[in-house]
């Protein structure tokens, strides 16, 4: 696997961001003009109203789709770290860490976790300044 640092870390995923998005978001939009067209039309306005509802539900799936992926995987990232925490400082990790700063910690190695951990929770670091302050990656290729 090729090695990960602050700049290469999003993950994209074409089919998902290049193609589903935009042909979801057209759809929507021509669904909206259809509507439009249809407004004098009384056969047709139940349909295109259809259609519209279908396009914007098509959409917001798709993105909740997303999102419930992306919590399921931060919830099981928190009790990893939480653990990695623990087997090398003998504690779990601070209570005031949110969520997205342990998401954030993850790419921290092993010898920078623990201090990093601390300093975070001390100065209440934002998840971005958490992973410009990592010196050694450690990268997370499975993330989506």
């Amino acid at each position: 696997m090729k090695e990960q640092n602050y700049s290469d870390h999003a993950r994209i995923v074409p089919g998902y961001h290049y193609v589903l998005l935009p042909v979801l978001l057209l759809t929507c939009i021509g669904s909206l003009v259809n509507l439009w067209k249809s407004l004098g039309d009384h056969q047709r306005l139940y349909s295109a109203s259809l259609i519209v509802v279908l396009s914007f539900c098509s959409f917001f799936i798709a993105g909740y789709a997303r999102i419930f992926a992306l919590k399921a995987q931060d919830r099981a990232i928190r009790a990893e770290e939480n653990f990695r925490h623990y087997l090398l400082a003998g504690r779990p990790l601070d209570a005031r860490l949110t969520v997205p700063q342990i998401v954030a910690l993850r790419f921290a190695s092993d010898m920078e976790f623990v201090e990093l951990a601390r300093r975070a929770a001390e100065e209440n670091m934002d998840p971005d300044a958490i992973k410009r302050a990592i010196q050694q990656w450690r990268a997370d290729h499975y993330r989506v």
